[in-house]
């Protein structure tokens, strides 16, 4: 009977044991975006928000040229949900990461233009990140352009 009565406890003693602490709600934008040059090895480095990653993959994305970064600059913009908005000049797309041991991850890439990006701009706009490109401004979400209904 001791035997049965421990069995039984053993699955709530574990799940008990295994809960993870949440500390919600959590806020993990950035107030402004920062432009980052880009060095001669490709890689960005923002002691501020202590991030550091490699270009050449999205600039290989983008423009099918690895080593299309040199001499430009990144922009990036965290967002309230903790994901990366990423883009340059001469970009058609806003690329979204999320951080995942040790890596960023591509969560989505939005087509924001048909020509390319001239002079882009990412602010914080809750809970969107806008991008100013000249006159036009989006709206962004993680799954895209938010568009209002008129």
């Amino acid at each position: 009977m001791k035997l049965i009565k421990i069995l039984l406890l053993f699955p709530f003693i574990i799940t008990v044991a295994c809960s993870t602490l949440t500390l919600k709600p959590t806020n993990f934008a950035w107030p402004v975006e920062e432009v980052l040059k880009i060095n001669d090895d490709g890689r960005v480095t923002e002691d501020r928000y202590a991030i550091e990653f490699n270009t050449k993959g999205i600039f290989y994305e983008e423009l099918n040229d690895s080593s299309a970064y040199k001499n430009k600059e990144l922009r990036i913009l965290r967002n309230m949900n903790g994901c990366y908005f990423i883009t340059s000049e001469q970009f058609k797309n806003v690329y979204v990461f999320e951080a995942d041991d040790g890596a960023l991850v591509l969560e989505n890439k939005i087509q924001v233009s048909e020509t390319g990006l001239k002079n882009p701009a990412l602010n914080q706009r809750e809970p969107y990140v806008e991008l100013i490109d000249g006159t036009e401004k989006l709206l962004l979400t993680n799954d895209g352009i938010y568009r209002t209904e008129k």
